[in-house]
């Protein structure tokens, strides 16, 4: 899923490829995470869109479709839920502290929290 990001979630193929059935991989995956492989999989995405905003030459819905959303809407809305602000805000807030900073590292920092507030670099 890391690497596959932009690609569909089938869970029905990632179960057999996990040789589960999809319930159980779903169960698994859960009490291995902490959140379902969806929740995961968006949290992956949102976090790629977040680098792709500091950017600042993609547009927002140009990142939408590059991180494997369909909806413009959906994405804005999860992005906001767990960044704490709405991707346009984001892209245009100064990064620039950051800049300097291993990317290594700023992923750490820059990485959506479920868990309680949003992190800022």
């Amino acid at each position: 899923m890391n690497r596959e990001y932009a690609e569909p979630l089938d869970m029905a193929s990632i179960a057999r490829t996990a040789l589960m059935s999809p319930g159980h991989f779903q169960r698994s995956f859960r009490a291995a995470y902490g959140e379902t492989p969806y929740s995961y999989l968006m949290t992956r995405r949102i976090e790629r869109a977040k680098a792709l905003l500091r950017r600042g030459d993609l547009s927002v819905t140009e990142v939408c479709m590059a991180v494997g959303c369909t909806s413009l809407g959906s994405f804005s809305s999860r992005f906001t839920e767990l960044v704490g602000e709405t991707p346009s805000a984001y892209r245009a807030r100064s990064h620039e502290a950051g800049a300097v900073i291993p990317s290594c590292v700023a992923r750490t920092f820059t990485r959506p929290n479920r868990a309680g507030p949003p992190l800022r670099p």
